[in-house]
Order: C-alpha cells, then structure tokens, then sequence
C-alpha cells in the first residue's frame, strides 16, 4: 500500500502545486503545522482502521516545490519545512510499522534536476527519507538511457533505494483525430503530442508497448548496488479517450 499526500485539493504536479483553500491565508510555520497535522491525523485514521500504508510519499512530483507560493523552488527553507513537516508525522505515528518513506520528483532522465533538489534539501535538514521516487514519461523525461544514467547516478551519490513512481506508455496512437480537434487550453490534459511522440525509442503500438516495458524493466533491475526496487504503472485504468484527462 504506496499512500501519495499531495496536499492539494486538485492533482499537484510540476506546474500545479497549489494550496488547499483551507489553507491559503496560513503564514509558512502555519502551513508547517497543518501539512503536521493533517498528515498525523490521516496516519493514525489508516492505522486504526488497521491499514496502515507500507510506503508515504510526501508530495507529489515536486521538484519545482509545493504550496506555491510559498514553497515553490528556490524558498528551500520553506519547502524544507514542509517536506519535514509531513516526514515527522509519519515517524510520529508509525510505532511498530515498518514504514518507507518516499521523496518523488518528475523528469526522470535529467540528473541536474535531482542532484540539485536533493542536495539542497540535505543541506536544510531533509535526511529521514528512505526511497528516492522518479517519474518517466518517454515523451517527456529523455531516453531510457537517460533514465538508466541517472538512476545510477543518484544511487551512487545518495545512497537511497529507487522506485520509479509513474511510467507509462502507450499502444495506440487512435486517439489523434480527436486530439487534433482540441483547443491548445483543452490539450493541456493530454500526455502526448505529435512533436514529442516523434522523439520516442518505441514506436505506439501493442508491440511497442510490450518492447518499452521490457526494456525500462530490464534496466531498473540493474541499477548499481540493487537499488532499483521497482515500479509503479500509472495509470493502468485510464483509457485514450477525450475527457479523461490524460491521452
């Protein structure tokens, strides 16, 4: 059971890490004190019920910083806190549970990303985390070598277990004649377009799909020193279909 608190009333990502409403006129120390609150309150409801999470990530995807403004990179001090905040519920709360705590960021082939964000949370006091979370897109996050090079990489340097927390991939590309119908506000929600697809190693069939997938798992079962830990397919369920929210 892999529990994500993104803190957010809506999907928070990269570009969208906006507060809850309940908490837009909160001052920083009080952001500090409800992502403590919230998180604890979840913690002992789900260990209660007696399903209590193996692994928490704290936030979702967020390289580019959470509860904007506050929070959004370069305020380190203040995203620092919050990130700190949600990791000492957890701690607070786990009693016998062994539990895995999870830091996650996208763009899953850029080293400069994460050797950055992850030296400056360690240089503000963020060390009690067990796995270092990566999300990989192809159409987005570089080739999978790229992928396989910084999963090394930041193994090496910080010394953490690795999950990659999103992947996926498509089969079809059939959905392109309603996607080309779209508005450019309206294609927002879609993972792919023409341009991007073009770049991809695997080209969007069943077969391609199939060569990806063994491909990406072949090379996360060998990062150096067994680090790679495995994967999180996202999102299974969803379908290529106008209106979903994600081609």
């Amino acid at each position: 059971f892999f529990l994500d608190f993104h803190y957010s009333d809506w999907w928070a990502d990269p570009g969208h890490q906006k507060k809850p409403k309940a908490w837009e006129n909160l001052s920083v120390d009080e952001l500090c004190g409800a992502i403590y609150d919230f998180t604890k309150d979840c913690m002992e409801q789900l260990d209660q019920a007696g399903v209590y999470p193996d692994m928490i990530q704290i936030g979702n995807e967020i390289r580019t910083g959470m509860l904007f403004p506050d929070g959004a990179v370069p305020n380190w001090d203040n995203l620092a806190c919050f990130v700190n905040a949600g990791i000492r519920a957890v701690l607070d709360t786990k009693g016998t549970h062994r539990i895995r705590i999870v830091l996650h960021l996208d763009q899953g082939g850029k080293y400069e990303y994460y050797r950055e964000w992850f030296d400056q949370m360690m240089a503000h006091g963020v060390k009690d985390f067990d796995i270092i979370g990566l999300s990989y897109y192809p159409f987005w996050h570089g080739s999978l070598q790229m992928l396989n090079d910084n999963m090394n990489d930041i193994a090496k340097r910080y010394g953490k277990d690795l999950i990659v927390a999103e992947v996926s991939m498509g089969y079809t590309m059939e959905d392109y004649k309603d996607y080309e119908k779209l508005s450019d506000e309206e294609r927002k929600g879609y993972a792919t377009k023409p341009a991007l697809v073009e770049k991809i190693e695997y080209p969007m069939t069943i077969q391609g799909q199939y060569d990806f997938m063994q491909d990406f798992l072949k090379r996360i079962s060998h990062i150096d020193g067994g680090k790679g830990k495995g994967f999180f397919y996202w999102e299974p369920a969803w379908i290529p279909v106008p209106g979903s929210g994600w081609a």
